[in-house]
């Protein structure tokens, strides 16, 4: 058995590959950006076939750098950018139309209709999830109502849809495997979570014939291999977990009651609370966090829409900075933020607020307000939004958060994380390796062909890189978060404001 495992991260900006070896250090890693579309305001797109394509060549140059022959691959993992809503032809595997990404907000409207019907505690109780755009089910249901003939194309089953990961493996598999993991059905609004299936309630109210629909398999099993000619030998696949499950599960977040957030593109904080669901009271979601065998485990989790994407704005869409990593310079280069509060709400706001029509804000500014003041109040929005889905995640669970386990991208900010620390008022554990993402599906992956015997092996691998401690004042702290929570007020519920002259 090759020591060995392939990991496919895809995630909403890049595609990355990463290979590990059995002691589940990395070997090597390939990552490539690719397009982000915004058609319309709050319409977010990304074409699918460069997806594939990206994908495909990070995988093989990943494993050239690693100096493997595709032969030494035990298996492959993949990881994704979750809800996002792929619909394609069976024959040809070529899409219909973009990639309607996660942040995408076209079906608010259609959302809001849906709660003033009072269907929202009907659909919590099915699939654990509040009615919001973000998740897959409106999003396929407008593309069977916009792209001509797709319905009739849908019903006779000539149409596939799936979310990211069910994309990739059916192009990786020559269309022969259409399936997915309960990690990434959970995220659909179309999946049961107690029942472990498709729900047939939510398939008629969204209108999706269950001909278009993958099958819904373990999180760690062989779906299948890889067409011989995209390696030169076939490989199989045999991990598939949604981001930020696959992020618990590289955590070593395996035991109810562990908690970690990944700060990547957006933010997320994932609780484990074992094989019972827990409903939340506090508008989290109540989501698979993965299925080894028939066991499912399950997790609260709360989504922040925009974390890492606000410094990718103060990048792209201000020029302040010429690389992402350059924010922690010039957010250090004011003593604090000056009094300035930036809300990222982009795309609305996520957990616990779902607020869809809320809109990004800057608050607070003054003549003396200068760049390095609105950096800072770019990380400091990410660590208030996370405080806001702590606080709610303790409620619902009853219990006191005593550490958290980071990752993802912007934990390599030592600023933020001490801010973080600070803000929450508990330890930050951040491990040596960032990559837990990919680590965690190719654990996942490693765990079905054999490289690694059981969970007892994988968690001795864990190892701390850096301790954060809290050292703010009490004072101080409330000091921000009240601020914090007038910043919010003045962002919400933006869209719904009377247009001036109106």
């Amino acid at each position: 058995m090759s020591d060995f495992v392939l990991a496919l991260d895809q995630g909403t900006t890049s595609s990355r590959a990463i290979v590990f070896g059995r002691d589940g250090d990395v070997r090597a890693v390939r990552q490539v950006e690719f397009a982000q579309h915004f058609p319309r305001p709050g319409w977010v797109e990304h074409d699918a076939e460069e997806i594939w394509q990206t994908q495909l060549a990070v995988a093989l140059e990943a494993i050239d750098a690693a100096g493997l022959e595709p032969s030494l691959i035990a298996g492959i993992g993949i990881t994704n950018q979750r809800e996002t809503t792929v619909v394609w032809e069976r024959s040809t595997g070529k899409p219909i139309g973009p990639a309607i990404v996660w942040q995408d907000r076209r079906t608010s409207e259609e959302c809001d209709r849906l709660r003033r019907e009072g269907l929202g505690e009907e659909i919590r109780r099915r699939t654990g999830l509040v009615i919001d755009a973000y998740f897959s089910a409106t999003k396929l249901r407008w593309v069977l109502a916009h792209v001509e003939g797709s319905r009739e194309l849908a019903e006779r089953g000539e149409l596939a849809f799936g979310t990211i990961d069910s994309w990739l493996l059916f192009r990786l598999t020559g269309g022969r495997v259409h399936a997915t993991d309960p990690s990434n059905a959970s995220r659909t609004m179309l999946y049961n979570i107690h029942d472990g299936r498709w729900d047939e309630e939510m398939l008629r109210l969204f209108e999706v014939p269950p001909e278009v629909l993958p099958e819904v398999r373990s999180s760690s099993e062989v779906y299948g291999e890889t067409e011989s000619v995209l390696f030169g030998h076939p490989v199989p696949i045999a991990g598939i977990a949604g981001d930020q499950q696959a992020a618990l599960f590289g955590q070593m977040g395996i035991q109810p009651g562990v908690l970690k957030n990944t700060y990547g593109t957006g933010c997320f904080m994932v609780l484990n609370t074992g094989e019972e669901p827990v409903e939340s009271s506090n508008n989290l979601l109540t989501t698979v966090a993965w299925q080894v065998g028939e066991r499912m485990t399950y997790a609260l989790e709360g989504s922040v829409f925009i974390a890492g994407a606000v410094v990718q704005w103060l990048r792209d869409g201000l020029g302040l900075i010429e690389r992402s990593s350059d924010v922690e310079r010039l957010a250090n280069s004011v003593a604090d933020n000056g009094g300035v509060y930036l809300v990222p709400a982009f795309a609305g706001l996520g957990a616990p607020h779902w607020d869809p029509f809320a809109r990004g804000t800057i608050v607070g500014i003054t003549r003396g307000t200068s760049s390095g003041h609105l950096a800072r109040a770019a990380l400091e929005s990410i660590a208030f939004q996370a405080r806001d889905v702590l606080k709610a995640m303790e409620a619902d669970s009853g219990l006191s958060v005593e550490e958290l386990r980071v990752d993802g991208g912007a934990s390599a900010n030592d600023t933020l994380m001490q801010f973080q620390s600070d803000i929450l008022e508990v330890p930050l554990l951040r491990p040596r390796i960032l990559e837990t993402t990919a680590l965690g599906v190719a654990y996942l992956a490693g765990l079905a062909v054999g490289v690694w015997d059981g969970v007892d092996e994988i968690s001795s691998q864990w190892k701390l890189d850096r301790r954060f401690e809290p050292t703010m004042p009490p004072r101080r702290i409330s000091g921000l978060v009240a601020g914090w929570r007038r910043a919010l007020e003045r962002a919400g519920n933006w869209l719904e404001e009377p247009t001036p002259g109106a």
